[in-house]
């Protein structure tokens, strides 16, 4: 048996999830909290690859012995979290654990992921969204949000996605299924939710852009359908910053 965590983090601070040289990431974070706790050197196998800067309020991750599919511990699975997160930085939180059988992947068995993307629209920009969200200084008005709403409907179903993938990316298809997105305001924040059983690279930053673009009157709900037809990403929208960006929800 191995250990499944869900972790939320601020990514703001981190290099993404995965390991690497050229800065501190959340993996490398989790493995030395999970060494600290366990005793002995861990494998920590994550849902998902989040780039730099991007947040998660849920992300999970298995846990077990370096170079075994096992974890022995005399640590109650209760207490599991609060052991992890002891050893953790402020902005990384594992908030649960349970015990899942040796061949569960905590990547390839994810069934669906859902992600929200914040833009936070007032003139004036706040210190608490800096780095939190998108900031969009033009008013964007409710009738705006509605608009956005009707183009994301467009994107449900099952399509080619690949104007919506950062070019230069290398993927053996580019059709997903998106099971439900939406587009909600609430106060300065307008929300787009979307969630789908795979995601290609910077797919919801470009989603978002291409809604923002349909908020703004540069794109009509129309244009995203015909977007998402061309296959071309030259004519969707901007990648929008990282930092507006959550994984919000993992289903297995």
């Amino acid at each position: 048996m191995k250990i499944l965590l869900k972790i939320s983090y601020v990514g703001t601070a981190y290099c993404g999830y995965q390991v690497q040289p050229n800065g501190t990431s959340i993996q490398q974070k989790l493995n030395e909290a999970a060494e600290a706790v366990f005793g002995y050197r861990c494998d920590i196998v994550g849902c998902s690859r989040t780039d730099s800067g991007v947040h998660a309020n849920m992300f999970c991750a298995t846990v077990a012995e370096e170079k075994k599919n096992e974890l022995k511990t005399s640590v109650p699975i209760s207490r599991i979290p609060l052991a992890l997160s002891a050893y953790l930085p402020a902005d990384i939180c594992v908030y649960d654990a349970s015990w899942v059988d040796d061949d569960f992947h905590a990547r390839y068995d994810v069934k669906e992921k859902e992600y929200v993307y914040r833009f936070y629209n007032r003139a004036v920009r706040s210190p608490f969204e800096d780095g939190r969200s998108a900031h969009v200084p033009k008013p964007i008005s409710s009738e705006d949000v509605a608009r956005m709403h009707s183009a994301a409907q467009t994107l449900c179903g099952t399509h080619d996605f690949a104007a919506y993938m950062a070019q230069g990316s290398s993927v053996t298809s580019t059709v997903r299924t998106i099971t439900h997105a939406s587009v909600r305001r609430e106060g300065d924040v307008i929300l787009f939710t979307v969630a789908a059983d795979g995601f290609l690279y910077n797919m919801v930053r470009i989603l978002a852009g291409t809604l923002l673009a349909v908020g703004q009157g540069k794109l009509t709900v129309a244009d995203v359908e015909s977007i998402t037809a061309s296959r071309d990403r030259t004519r969707a929208g901007t990648t929008m910053p990282a930092c507006g960006l959550y994984l919000n929800r993992v289903i297995y």
